[in-house]
């Protein structure tokens, strides 16, 4: 996999659709081609406060931000035709697959792969499967865990060291 973009979404309540926040970083050849991070409204438009609690994020960040179909406007050329790659994928593309409902938008067939599940077939032995553990194990300090943007890119490191194991994935 020469080419991906690790994708992630923050939300500011338990409803998938709810994405409040998106980070996407492109990887090709092994180097950052690109980044990009938006707050999005959510939809419904509410936080709760166990979401908050974990990102930070409030109704006051994301009051004036774009809807997610305008944010995807400027995501799409950065993904189509490339593989997704997020920790925990089933979380992410559940968003992805909810938003696009939603707002009754073409879901195409992104192909997922999940750092999570490939890291506990491919390190054994860590502590646990988190994604500051496991980024850290392969060198990545994650600082700002849970900002949308830190989160793919420690995804995208977490992949970059799966594929240095497993070429041919």
């Amino acid at each position: 996999m020469e080419r991906f973009a690790a994708i992630d979404f923050e939300t500011a309540n338990w409803q998938r659709t709810s994405v409040c926040a998106v980070g996407v970083v492109v990887i090709n050849q092994g180097k950052l081609e690109e980044q990009f991070y938006s707050l999005i409204q959510p939809a419904p438009n509410f936080y709760s406060r166990r979401n908050t609690e974990i990102h930070g994020l409030s109704r006051s960040d994301t009051e004036d931000a774009p809807v997610f179909p305008t944010v995807w406007r400027e995501i799409l050329p950065l993904v189509k035709g490339i593989p997704l790659v997020a920790h925990n994928s089933v979380f992410d593309e559940g968003c992805l697959r909810a938003v696009h409902a939603l707002y009754e938008m073409d879901y195409p067939d992104y192909r997922f792969y999940c750092t999570c599940r490939l890291a506990r077939k491919y390190f054994k032995g860590l502590e646990n499967y988190q994604l500051h553990t496991v980024s850290a194990f392969c060198g990545f300090d994650l600082l700002h865990h849970h900002n949308a943007l830190a989160d793919a890119e420690a995804a995208a490191v977490i992949m970059q060291s799966i594929l240095a194991q497993c070429p041919d994935l």
